[in-house]
């Protein structure tokens, strides 16, 4: 018999500033949102430190204060990981290593290092792989000693190659060769792309963890992998779906995030070649969140990045059954109604209304108003078969009045 064995937890400290474009709330959420990452990637967070400051400092991002007091509580309670909530320069990286004498991470170093914990396929991995790269270049001082005895004497003293040197060149090389490799896999990509046929191209967008996958397998009776963590799927999925009479593929996505790393919009060009090659978006959105509406904001700007804003959308407001709301007593003057308070019948009302159809709202978990949506979806689906085909006839016709 197996024995079971515990995981243990790397314990981290979550370092965040603020100043007056991030108030204490909207701090508290990105902080929230980085707790969840450390989780997903395998720490456990101990505790948060804030520091209100108009700039970070350009030397160790906080300033000297709060860093004594961060190395105390490093040294009390034997932190292994210190987490930064923004990107942190090569300089400041170094600075603050040498100060703490524990592993350094900003959110961009932690969201590439889930993707490497979740990266399956060869693919994924190559994508990965070249976002390491690129991300590693700039910080190459003092990361490997592998030069540091090289023999001098007689007949050795000339210009040579120093360390650092040799260090960016084979990254160099590495990432030369890890491109040329995505290039051969993206023209296989773009071969199977072609042989799928005429059929309607339908991809799921939206927020990383809003329920796209569990949401692809319900529709599609598949079994995608779907985990209550941050970028459960990294691997672009592809099914063959058919709702009434009609067939259409719909493709699962990478998941989006705020601050997404430049390094991995680039690399993970191609899997995002499915959402710009797609004829229908479905924006699924987790209704459940309290922040959901910058939540779409940032999908809107990264679809804006990759030439995909104009295309036709669906918004499809996902977990109403885990939706709460606060609410005021009626004895109670003094609190002010805020979004906060809001019923989602009254979320309808607000700039929702202006969606019209192009707005649903269910719950992939539940199975509630599944039926509508899918009647949504069909009908946008064959506008734009029937526009694309005019004389094609439909799967089974005789189903045709039924939707």
């Amino acid at each position: 018999m197996l024995e079971q064995k515990a995981i243990v937890y790397e314990k981290a400290v979550l370092i965040g500033v603020m100043n007056r474009q991030q108030n204490e709330e909207r701090v508290k959420e990105y902080l929230d949102e980085l707790e969840f990452l450390t989780y997903t990637a395998g720490g456990e967070v101990c505790k948060r430190f804030v520091q209100r400051m108009e700039l970070p400092n350009p030397k160790t991002y906080i300033g000297s204060g709060k860093m004594e007091e961060v190395e105390a509580y490093v040294d009390a309670h034997e932190i292994g990981s210190v987490i930064f909530d923004d990107e942190l320069s090569p300089a400041q990286q170094r600075n603050i290593e040498k100060q703490l004498r524990c592993k350094i991470l900003d959110r961009t170093s932690l969201i590439l290092d889930i993707f490497a914990q979740r990266a399956q396929t060869s693919y994924a991995r190559t994508q990965v792989e070249l976002a390491q790269y690129e991300y590693l270049l700039p910080r190459l001082t003092g990361l490997w000693t592998h030069l540091e005895r090289q023999k001098g004497g007689i007949g050795m003293r000339g210009p040579g190659e120093t360390e650092i040197e040799t260090d960016r060149r084979i990254v160099r090389d590495r990432i030369s060769l890890l491109k040329k490799k995505l290039l051969k896999i993206d023209r296989q990509m773009e071969t199977q792309r072609g042989n799928r046929g005429a059929l309607v191209r339908v991809a799921l967008v939206g927020y990383t963890n809003v329920g796209k996958s569990t949401l692809m397998n319900v529709i599609s009776k598949s079994d995608v992998f779907a985990e209550n963590k941050l970028f459960a799927t990294l691997d672009t999925t592809v099914r063959k779906v058919v709702i009434g009479n009609l067939p259409f593929l719909l493709s699962d996505t990478v998941g989006f995030i705020r601050k997404l790393p430049t390094q991995l919009v680039e690399s993970f060009k191609s899997t995002l070649d499915e959402v710009r090659e797609a004829d229908l978006l479905l924006h699924v959105v987790d209704i459940s969140h309290p922040n959901f509406e910058e939540h779409i904001d940032s999908v809107r700007k990264i679809l804006d990045e990759i030439g995909c804003a104009d295309k036709k959308t669906i918004m499809v407001f996902n977990k109403i059954d885990q939706y709460t709301h606060d609410t005021i007593d009626a004895d109670d003057l003094i609190t002010e109604r805020t979004k906060k308070h809001f019923t989602i019948e009254e979320w309808k009302r607000t700039w929702m209304q202006k969606l019209g159809d192009s707005a649903i709202f269910i719950s992939a978990l539940n199975k509630e108003n599944l039926e509508e949506f899918r009647k949504r979806v069909y009908a946008e689906v064959r506008d734009i078969h029937v526009s694309r085909f005019p004389y094609n006839n439909f799967l089974y016709p005789q189903n045709l009045d039924e939707y």
